[in-house]
């Protein structure tokens, strides 16, 4: 079952924020809850997923950036969530109202989620050219969220047309920035919007930049999912701390969220009896005998709406008075002849 609902989904990603610890992983999905989150997201991998345990030019210990002299292999591993954490930390989860899902990184990964019987999956931004993955996932028959930090429109449209093909159209693409922090500059949120249009399909945003400008403003331009990493104490460290929100504000970005959302309100042109009364009507401005012609010194247009509405004033003046008017009184439609509704 599609689990989005008219509200945006909101997604606390856990990420490397478990810090090999699981009972830091249990509390934290417990302040997801609290602070408003509507799913957990969870990574799905071992360093073998990603990386050779080598260190040369391309696998080796990274020269700049926030995980400078880190090997990938190393830091890979270390990000990385045990496998056997992921059915009790789905069972906490559930337990708490979260929908627990995941963003496998290979097969391996797809067959164990499948044993959880997740109810979607993600495709993260590196993964997007990984059609066989995709694939996998499509066949699942389940939805997918699919950010495009590092995808071109053809990469976009050949994860789409692969989804497509295996009769899977549940498919929402992520607006993000693959650069951890990001800038608000490098946010280009028309690029959601144009994925919608262009794609045809629902959209959303991964963000990663600090502070929550960038999903609130995307939910005021239609995202329906946002997603943000989510940290106890970003003085806990770890690979994925430094962008990271903590509880509080995580809980204020939610607030701000549903506070767009209750603004978008609805599509209505519908007006209140109350506020039709608000509105200008025709009223003698002087006492008129009855007999006596309507003309611009005798009738007025003023607030509020207890009488002829404005547009009939040319007819009104070409008639006289059915009955006499009292300074103020209003002129009713029932009163006059040949007024147009």
């Amino acid at each position: 079952m599609y689990p989005f609902t008219d509200q945006v989904f909101i997604i606390a990603e856990l990420s490397a924020n478990h810090n090999n610890d699981f009972d830091l992983a249990v509390d934290t999905i417990k302040a997801m809850a609290k602070a408003g989150a509507n799913a957990v997201k969870v990574q799905t991998y071992t360093a073998d997923s990603l990386a050779i345990n080598i260190d040369n030019d391309i696998f080796g210990k990274r020269k700049d950036g926030l995980w400078k002299g880190r090997t990938l292999w190393d830091l890979y591993k270390e990000a990385s969530m045990p496998y056997e954490w992921h059915e009790p930390l789905q069972k906490v989860a559930q337990e708490l109202g979260l929908v627990f899902f995941s963003s496998p990184f290979d097969l391996d990964g797809v067959a164990l989620l499948e044993q959880l019987d997740v109810p979607l999956y993600k495709i993260a931004s590196f993964e997007i050219t990984d059609i066989p993955l995709i694939r996998a996932v499509a066949k699942t028959g389940k939805p997918i969220i699919i950010s495009t930090g590092v995808a071109q429109q053809a990469d976009i449209a050949l994860a789409l047309e692969t989804c497509h093909q295996e009769n899977n159209y549940q498919v929402t693409l992520l607006k993000c920035t693959s650069n951890y922090p990001s800038t608000l500059a490098d946010a280009n949120l028309k690029t959601m919007v144009d994925m919608r249009d262009t794609f045809d399909t629902t959209v959303g945003v991964s963000d990663h930049t600090m502070g929550s400008v960038v999903p609130v403003t995307a939910a005021a331009m239609g995202a329906r999912v946002v997603e943000k990493h989510f940290i106890l104490d970003r003085a806990l460290g770890g690979p994925d701390s430094a962008f990271s929100m903590e509880p509080g504000e995580f809980a204020d970005m939610v607030k701000s969220v549903r506070q767009v959302e209750l603004a978008l309100g609805k599509v209505t042109y519908e007006v209140s009896e109350k506020d039709k009364l608000r509105r200008r009507s025709l009223y003698a401005s002087v006492a008129i005998e009855k007999g006596q012609p309507f003309t611009h010194d005798n009738v007025k247009s003023l607030r509020t709406g207890f009488g002829l509405a404005p547009q009939h004033l040319d007819a009104l003046l070409s008639q006289n008075a059915s009955r006499a008017y009292n300074i103020g009184d209003p002129i009713l439609a029932e009163e006059v002849s040949a007024i147009v509704d």
